[in-house]
């Protein structure tokens, strides 16, 4: 074989290789599938919450792995931070963190919103290292969140039905008026 050939066959090879370790890192969202609810809430994290959240529940890695060279979209590290209650999680989705500042409010909303947080409060400080005198994270109690309101649907229709009638009386006010004129 010639010395360009060899060449060429030995950077093919270490170009294969490389590709062949690259996939091998792909990971996916390890939330349990035992409840919808919670898996549907990782699946959500995953897609809208994974460019500044860690949580390797979700298979995200968006925090900053060293303080000093974080930038400051870079959210909290769900991995080891807790966060309990859930009433306290659907707080920060709503509002866009706990200042307001760089998370956009309802990222997430509905009952998606409920899904998230129940998965956040779920999974998120499984990894955080023991700390003397603290209570772990699985331990603290998770909490409810308050019954859904159906506030929404029964303003839609009250709204519609307002809107068909007004819209009825402004119709048969035209035609009077186009019955006087002739």
């Amino acid at each position: 074989m010639s010395r360009p050939f060899k060449v060429l066959l030995v950077t093919c090879a270490m170009a294969a290789v490389a590709a062949v370790i690259t996939a091998c890192g792909t990971e996916k969202i390890t939330a349990s599938k035992s409840d919808p609810n919670v898996h549907w809430g990782a699946v959500l994290f995953s897609q809208r919450c994974a460019g500044c959240h860690t949580l390797s529940y979700a298979a995200t890695h968006g925090s900053a792995a060293n303080v000093r060279t974080r930038e400051i979209t870079n959210g909290p590290n769900f991995d080891q931070r807790c966060e309990r209650p859930i009433t306290r999680v659907l707080y920060a989705i709503e509002n866009g963190g706990f200042s307001g500042a760089i998370m956009p409010q309802n990222v997430v909303v509905g009952q998606d919103a409920r899904d998230v947080a129940d998965f956040v409060a779920t999974y998120a400080g499984r990894k955080a290292p023991n700390a003397l005198g603290a209570v772990p994270c699985e331990k603290q109690p998770i909490g409810s969140l308050p019954a859904a309101t159906s506030t929404t649907a029964s303003t839609t229709s009250s709204t519609t039905s307002t809107t068909s009638s007004t819209t009825s009386s402004s119709k048969s006010s035209a035609k009077k008026t186009t019955k006087k004129k002739k």
